[in-house]
């Protein structure tokens, strides 16, 4: 691979440091401290769902990525991830093994293919359950991998309301850098702004130094129009991030959705002049799909927003099929999945 194919995969992201974000007028945004609710911005949404499907459908349909670009795409996907494991019968020795993979996602045999076996790729971050917390943290000390706990009674998000800033408390005194907090989703049906308002920003404050990264649980929302206001009210709050889905509703992360809420955040830049990152998770399982959200980010947002510090897939099982398109890329033949285990 050529050294100007190295600077394509322009991995700056990985120092940890906060980079400066340019808006489509040019001016530097800072990180989202929220705003007062502002009930004419919630009113003022509208959505043209057709229009909003059309343009999803021509976006991905009319941009194709190939040969070291799409290299570079998928590496730049996979320090875009938070590896994530959210189940019943999670254990330390799994959380442990999940860490492993995210300090060295892909194999020195693939990088070595590829002739990056010098290139450090690390996931984002690695998400778990609030139990977890100090595991994680222990198994990625000396890497820039952070730690993020979902909390606030997820998935639901129906725990008693001081129950759920406590759950926050923990995790952050546990260690965890980031929270993806659930919101409660009947306020956005009985558009009570208000009480949604103040509820975010409670778990904003309770977060501390954490990043905040607000799941709308779309797939329950019933429309785009409510995704796009509850998009909003979790902006005004001061969210750090939006995210779509917990991965547990029976839709999760679409395109049109994606589309919705990445023009929320890029109307929100324009008026307050802060950013707020995004997290497409749940149902995103591909390395084609991994392009296609590449694709709407770069479109919608722009270059800066490709970058850890403001865009996350919450999608571990993509991690494996990212892993064998690279390695197609190395040695010109596809590799079964179980050659490249996630934990």
């Amino acid at each position: 691979m050529t050294e100007d194919t190295r600077q394509r995969l322009d991995f700056d992201d990985r120092t940890g440091e906060q980079p400066v974000v340019a808006s489509s007028q040019g001016r530097a945004l800072a990180a989202n401290t929220g705003v007062p609710l502002s009930l004419a911005w919630i009113d003022g949404v509208r959505v043209n769902t057709s229009a909003v499907e059309r343009r999803t459908t021509t976006l991905v349909a009319r941009r194709t990525v190939k040969k070291e670009w799409q290299i570079a795409w998928l590496l730049r996907a996979i320090t875009c991830m938070d590896l994530t494991t959210l189940s019943g019968d999670d254990t330390e020795e799994r959380v442990r093994r999940l860490c492993a993979k995210a300090a060295h996602p892909v194999s020195d045999r693939v990088m070595a293919a590829l002739g990056l076996r010098d290139l450090p790729v690390q996931v984002a971050a690695v998400c778990v359950y609030h139990l977890f917390v100090e595991t994680a943290r222990r198994a990625l000390e000396g890497t820039n991998i952070r730690v993020a706990a979902v909390s606030t009674g997820f998935p639901a998000g129906l725990n008693a309301f001081e129950e759920r800033l406590a759950e926050i408390r923990r995790s952050v005194g546990a260690g965890a850098h980031e929270i993806d907090v659930v919101i409660t989703r009947s306020q956005v049906f009985r558009a009570d702004w208000e009480r949604l308002y103040d509820e975010i920003a409670a778990f904003k404050d309770a977060c501390g130094t954490a990043h905040c990264k607000v799941i709308l649980g779309t797939g329950d929302l019933a429309t785009l129009r409510n995704v796009a206001r509850a998009s909003w009210v979790a902006m005004m709050a001061g969210a750090d991030f939006i995210k779509t889905s917990t991965g547990k509703e029976s839709v999760n992360a679409t395109l049109p959705v994606g589309l919705v809420m990445t023009r929320a955040i890029r109307e929100y830049a324009e008026r307050t002049g802060m950013a707020v990152g995004f997290k497409p998770a749940g149902g995103i399982r591909t390395a084609r799909q991994s392009l296609d959200w590449l694709t709407l980010m770069k479109e919608e947002l722009g270059r800066s927003w490709l970058t850890s510090h403001l865009f996350r897939f919450g999608a571990s099982s993509m991690l494996t099929d990212i892993e064998r398109q690279l390695d197609f890329h190395g040695s010109g033949r596809y590799s079964a999945s179980y050659h490249h285990p996630l934990a």
